[in-house]
């Protein structure tokens, strides 16, 4: 009889002190680590629900986890295997990641060039791009404020850096009229150097509505969590933005980019501001199964620690498992 072992542990890190989400701010990023071993291989995930756009809490899934984990130990001894099924997303997908790289599935190779984050300073954003090789592409988060600025603040950008190519996300935070607003702000030249804007308005509908009127591509992000949504080709659908944290197992996310690119549509995997480890696994996943599109992983600057796992080229100091900022559960 195979014996298998697991861990699972809890972390507590600061993030920086003006993060909102969700009109709130977060001053720590909290999840769980989870270990799986067997035989002389191990593997590792992260559940780390994101406060305000997961259905579970932290607490939820530190015992939903915790009784799969048993449950998995139990079944060796029937020899068959456990469903991840009818699980929280982010149980789910960190479970999946542990299982994936205790059996080899998931490559080591990452791709961490990252689309950075900006807010409105393009001097900034001319730092962060002198240092990105090929292509040249940053999101910006829009929808908090008057959408004209908005529409205003994306044209500077493309206007000021020419080869500049952006994503932006507004979270459903538009009506149809604000969304087109936004769109009047953005000279018709530098539209289709807009890659997508991500769910600009309360409805898909509307959304879509949107982009036939401005002629700005757009991209599902909360949609692809819709119960029932079905994935199609539309007019001006340009890509879905997967964020496993909140979709679920790594084999549900495969079906989804799998499906994206029947559609011909761009597939791009984006961080719930996992710590470092989520992040380099996550990198893993853009490479193995997005190898050409650029992911949406610039999160980890917000922490203040790097966990167990350093993401490539950050200076952040690293925790590990003795550190006070990491809890063992089992």
């Amino acid at each position: 009889m195979t014996t298998r072992y697991y861990n699972l542990y809890r972390y507590s890190i600061p993030v920086d002190s003006q993060l909102i989400l969700r009109d709130r701010f977060l001053k720590r990023r909290e999840g769980l680590l989870v270990r799986v071993q067997c035989r002389n291989n191990e593997g590792w995930g992260e559940i780390a629900p994101l406060p305000g756009f997961s259905e579970e809490s932290l607490e939820m899934a530190e015992i939903q986890a915790a009784q799969w984990l048993v449950d998995w130990n139990e079944a060796r001894t029937r020899n068959e295997k456990l469903s991840l099924d009818g699980l929280y997303p982010s149980v789910a997908f960190g479970l999946s990641c542990a299982l994936a790289e205790l059996t080899d599935r998931l490559n080591s190779e990452g791709n961490y060039h990252t689309a950075p984050l900006c807010y409105g300073d393009p001097d900034e954003l001319y730092g962060k791009l002198a240092y990105l090789s090929g292509e040249k592409v940053a999101k910006i988060k829009v929808g908090m404020y008057e959408a004209n600025r908005d529409g205003l603040i994306a044209d500077m950008f493309l206007e000021a850096i020419p080869d500049l190519q952006l994503r932006l996300d507004a979270n459903r935070r538009w009506s149809l009229e604000k969304a087109l607003l936004f769109a009047a702000k953005v000279k018709p030249a530098h539209r289709a150097r807009i890659q997508f804007l991500e769910e600009p308005c309360n409805t898909p509908e509307l959304s879509l509505e949107f982009a036939t009127q401005s002629g700005i591509a757009i991209a599902w992000d909360e949609s692809l969590r819709t119960p029932d949504f079905q994935l199609k080709k539309e007019p001006h659908l340009a890509a879905i933005v997967i964020k496993p944290t909140l979709i679920g197992s790594l084999e549900r996310c495969i079906e989804l980019i799998k499906k994206a690119h029947t559609l011909g549509l761009k597939a791009v995997i984006s961080s719930s501001i996992e710590s470092s480890l989520g992040l380099t696994q996550l990198a893993r996943m853009a490479q193995q199964y997005t190898p050409n599109v650029t992911p949406g992983l610039d999160t980890l600057d917000l922490m203040a620690y790097q966990v167990l796992r350093p993401w490539k080229g950050s200076t952040l100091p690293l925790i590990d498992l003795d550190s006070e900022l990491i809890t063992k559960i089992i």
